[in-house]
């Protein structure tokens, strides 16, 4: 399963098996020497039997892995399979899918199912479906119950899934990202590219072109693929967009969100971040490079490698110069559209603690995984003092 990757809490962890929580269990508390990531623990869980594979099942594709989703809806003496309505599928909904047949992961979530064989099955029997991406089966995500509503009707129109017995799993190094923030007053006429590239707040299409300066919010981004699966663009590269100002190709339309919030959740700034290029920076020992980005190459990041966005190239930022003083939360999520198909997106969004004074920040207690969850946002620090290990 890979190494992981920050803090270590916990070594010599004994459970008698009834415990509640792995804290509960008898452990000694870690010191930097004790433990190494090659000494990860991990687990293998097995899920009841709940019989939902029986409830669901492909048709029409090339192998037992890929096709159009069909499930079986009725009580007894009623049974009938029918299709899904393909509005709105996309890769959570066929991740439960996938999940529920037992196929391991999605890899595709398809919308348009044309170019499979519809076989004897035509009739849509549910649409609306909205997922989180953790359920166990279709049954449990939102959907229209008997009241249809589809806007393109049609076979052509349903939903299909290529499941994958391996994916990718992205995790940002959030240590990188507090020790490396900083404020730039960065001069206008050095932000002609940046301008073109849409990296700034709107505001700035109303300054004083060359004069002036923006001030920028800057940082290191470092995303690891601790997956089991190489992280690949969802685009072809034959639809990848050549950018002049910056000399390469951008394969994903967003591939990061860089946000400032209020305490509350309020957006004050952004930072939308296309992929200038998704390549293996640094691997593991025993890993090789297999993506990079010179001379039209194939773009990606390898299992056990992590792609680097230094702190001091364009749009590697976020445009405060509007934000007032006070205390405020740093949240990145990467594949913030979930474009390409993830074994975890829980992992993909940080936030970090962040007071700003008009002229200095703050920035601390930077976390993986909760961005989304509203007991996290209960649990955190909102009004942060100056005590941080981290002032610029």
């Amino acid at each position: 399963m890979g190494q992981g990757m920050g803090a270590i809490h916990l070594s010599e962890v004994r459970c008698s098996g009834q415990e509640l929580s792995l804290w509960k269990c008898p452990h000694k508390n870690i010191t930097a020497e004790d433990c190494s990531h090659s000494q990860d623990a991990g687990v293998r869980c097995n899920l009841p039997y709940t019989g939902v594979e029986t409830r669901i099942r492909l048709s029409g594709g090339r192998s037992q892995h890929e096709g159009r989703v069909e499930v079986q809806i009725g009580g007894p003496g009623s049974l009938r399979w029918g299709l899904i309505c393909g509005d709105d599928w996309g890769t959570l909904e066929a991740m439960v899918a996938c999940r529920q047949l037992g196929l391991g992961y999605a890899n595709h979530g398809l919308q348009e199912t044309w170019y499979w064989d519809s076989g004897n099955i035509t009739e849509v029997v549910m649409s609306g479906v909205r997922c989180t991406g953790t359920e166990l089966s279709l049954d449990q995500c939102t959907h229209h119950g008997t009241h249809l509503t589809c806007k393109r009707t049609g076979t052509r129109f349903t939903a299909g899934v290529i499941c994958s017995e391996t994916a990718s799993d992205l995790l940002l190094h959030s240590a990188l990202v507090q020790e490396t923030a900083y404020i730039e007053d960065r001069p206008l006429h050095m932000l002609y590219c940046a301008a073109e590239e849409n990296c700034l707040a709107s505001s700035a299409r109303s300054a004083n072109w060359p004069y002036g300066h923006r001030r920028l919010l800057r940082f290191s981004s470092q995303i690891h693929n601790l997956g089991r699966a190489d992280f690949r663009p969802k685009a072809g590269r034959h639809s990848w967009v050549w950018h002049e100002c910056h000399g390469h190709y951008h394969s994903m339309d967003i591939f990061t969100h860089y946000d400032i919030l209020t305490p509350n959740g309020t957006k004050v700034a952004e930072g939308h971040k296309a992929s200038f290029c998704l390549e293996d920076t640094e691997c593991q020992e025993d890993v090789s490079k297999r993506y990079e980005c010179a001379n039209f190459g194939e773009q990606g990041i390898t299992v056990g490698c992590w792609d680097l966005y230094r702190h001091d190239i364009d749009c590697q930022w976020i445009d405060i110069t509007d934000v007032k003083p006070g205390n405020y939360i740093l949240q990145v999520v990467i594949n913030p559209n979930f474009e390409v198909a993830e074994s975890d997106f829980t992992n993909n969004a940080m936030k970090c603690n962040c007071k700003y004074d008009g002229h200095r920040i703050w920035v601390h207690n930077c976390h993986i995984g909760d961005a989304f969850s509203e007991e996290a946002n209960r649990r955190f620090e909102r009004y942060p003092g100056q005590t941080s290990n981290q002032i610029i």
